[in-house]
């Protein structure tokens, strides 16, 4: 259990260093027309900052695949939006980035509910899942999909960066619910055949696609706002209706309101931090800056006109 909670820490840390970086990658790749459009990564390839913010996010997921094998969902992965404080801390710390008053009280209350559901959040195998809820699990790609779709081609850049960051939150809890529901005892034949194992990748692939789109199109802050609470309070919801999950003996109450503290928290921190990309991107290019400096855009008259 013990391994699974620092699995937990470790890939929060991982996943707020991560986005910062993945930030600055993103934002210095053109936009594409469309959401979910795989090219995407291709170019993001050779930006430096977005490969180490990815390495980084990979480390994480491990992390967090291995958490879920022994935790319940609602715990991991309000233990794992705890990176919005982690990114927040490390944007005071390196960025100079100030925190006001509200949002040290927000990172103080995002501790106390993961310290809370920390305590109280009943380990265990999860409840073995029929092939019908195993496929259904599966199917969830398509609309988190299509969603994406539609999120960056129907919306405005500013509702569109909060419903891409919100669909990539869905991606990734599907990853992680494949990686609660598959069975542990199965031989390597079978986890290959198994169509969870197959859907943990894809819906990887979706939720990297749609958080880098989501970067792109505005602030990493409102993208890691929705992120968080759609990666949080789905799988949970699952977890514990389908899987089995729950809280120690007695202490329903205080896990939940340890989850709904760490929710609330991170999502209001996510949406009001100021840590933006800009700052610590490349400058602007030689004909901005040129553009920026020339005070009369008035062409300079005609020998004819001057007499």
């Amino acid at each position: 259990m013990l391994v699974a909670y620092l699995s937990a820490f470790a890939c929060a840390v991982c996943y707020g260093v991560g986005s910062i970086l993945q930030s600055i990658g993103a934002r210095r790749t053109a936009t594409t027309a469309g959401a979910l459009d795989p090219r995407l990564l291709v170019r993001l390839a050779v930006q430096v900052p977005y490969l180490v913010g990815m390495g980084l996010d990979l480390v994480g997921w491990v992390l967090s695949l291995v958490a879920v094998r022994s935790l319940p969902l609602f715990a991991v992965q309000a233990i794992l939006v705890a990176s919005v404080g982690v990114t927040a801390v490390l944007a005071r710390i390196f960025l100079r980035v100030r925190l006001d008053r509200a949002q040290a009280a927000a990172l103080v209350v995002l501790g106390l509910g993961v310290v809370l559901l920390a305590a109280t959040a009943a380990p265990g195998k999860p409840r073995p899942v029929g092939s019908t809820a195993a496929v259904l699990i599966a199917l969830g790609i398509l609309p988190t999909a299509l969603g994406c779709f539609w999120a960056g081609r129907a919306l405005s850049e500013g509702r569109a960066v909060l419903a891409l960051g919100g669909l990539s939150g869905l991606a990734f809890g599907g990853t992680a619910l494949c990686a609660r529901a598959l069975e542990a005892d199965h031989t390597l034949v079978e986890v290959v055949a198994d169509p969870l194992s197959w859907a943990l990748l894809i819906y990887g692939v979706v939720g990297m696609v749609a958080f880098a789109a989501a970067l792109q199109r505005g602030s990493v802050t409102i993208a890691m706002a929705g992120q968080a609470t759609a990666e949080t309070v789905v799988p949970a919801i699952i977890g514990l209706t389908l899987l089995g999950d729950h809280a120690r003996s007695g202490s329903g109450g205080i896990a939940t309101t340890g989850f709904v503290l760490t929710v609330l928290a991170a999502a209001w921190l996510a949406a009001h931090s100021r840590v933006e990309p800009d700052a610590v991107t490349t400058p602007p290019p030689s004909d901005a800056v040129g553009s920026a400096v020339q005070t009369d855009p008035t062409p300079d008259p005609t020998p004819a006109e001057r007499c």
